[in-house]
């Protein structure tokens, strides 16, 4: 890491985090991509524990605007814990919603020195940008969007939930990822997005836990944290009220454009020695 991390920098990287945690453009590609303009060295812990940290205030954001959806669901999983015969469609999707965050914790347990080392490569963030686009090209093409929240199995929300650990590659997206898998187990995009939101609070919760113990305040201050974290929080809102309102009326495959033209530029950027890979 070239210096401490600024309170400029806390706020450029809580934007960048805010804007893209749930859009399918990779939140964490971006931000690795930000990191390096701004001089630090992405394969830095305390840089990579700063990132994931101030995804906490995506969660907050994600909390705030599906509470009423969240304690519905928390309210019947409790109840149907109790009582058997309480066990009611809620209190199913609930367990789904569980069982489909689980691949994602273990896988990224099991393999958080290859995601925090040789995949924080600027090369990797350029191709999967490109590559995985044609999924959510297919995904949007051949998704028939019949079935809601409550027609989704236990079986399809594990299928979405393992397609998530795809998106420990930086430059795949989370979003993207389990919009795509929705999409393809025939979700509606509406359905799919939300479940999207709900299966990143386990995940993004996870990731910040566990970098925290790599916090290190000579380089990345507590004020700068919190700064990163609450602008995290107020642009995340903003975003998430924007993108169920657009997904509503519009493709994923409006974003393939410009993550192809993303991962064009970052190649071209990497070529020609403008920003470092690691």
């Amino acid at each position: 890491m070239s210096g401490a991390l600024t309170y400029l920098d806390a706020v450029v990287l809580g934007v960048v985090e805010g804007l893209t945690e749930f859009l399918p453009v990779s939140s964490t590609g971006h931000l690795t991509v930000t990191e390096s303009l701004l001089g630090l060295k992405i394969d830095d812990a305390a840089v990579t524990a700063y990132t994931a940290i101030i995804q906490v205030g995506a969660i907050f954001a994600t909390f705030l605007y599906f509470w009423r959806d969240i304690a519905r669901l928390a309210v019947a999983w409790g109840r149907g814990l109790l009582s058997a015969p309480a066990r009611d469609r809620d209190y199913r999707f609930a367990w789904y919603v569980i069982a489909g965050s689980l691949p994602v914790v273990v896988v990224g347990y099991a393999l958080r020195n290859v995601v925090k080392g040789p995949l924080r490569n600027l090369w990797v963030v350029a191709v999967a940008l490109i590559l995985w686009s044609a999924v959510m090209y297919v995904a949007e093409g051949r998704g028939r969007q019949r079935k809601g929240e409550e027609d989704l199995t236990l079986r399809e929300v594990l299928v979405i939930g393992l397609v998530q650990c795809v998106a420990l590659i930086p430059g795949i997206s989370r979003s993207g990822a389990t919009i795509s898998a929705g999409l393809l187990v025939d979700a509606t995009r509406v359905a799919a997005t939300r479940l999207s939101f709900f299966l990143a609070i386990p995940a993004l919760t996870g990731a910040a836990l566990f970098e925290l113990k790599d916090v290190d305040t000579s380089k990345v201050g507590w004020g700068q944290l919190g700064l990163g974290t609450l602008v995290s929080f107020v642009v995340a809102y903003a975003s998430i009220a924007w993108l169920l309102r657009f997904v509503a009326r519009h493709p994923i495959t409006v974003f393939i454009g410009y993550r192809i033209l993303a991962g064009v530029a970052l190649m071209g950027l990497l070529a020609a020695g403008v920003v470092n890979a690691t």
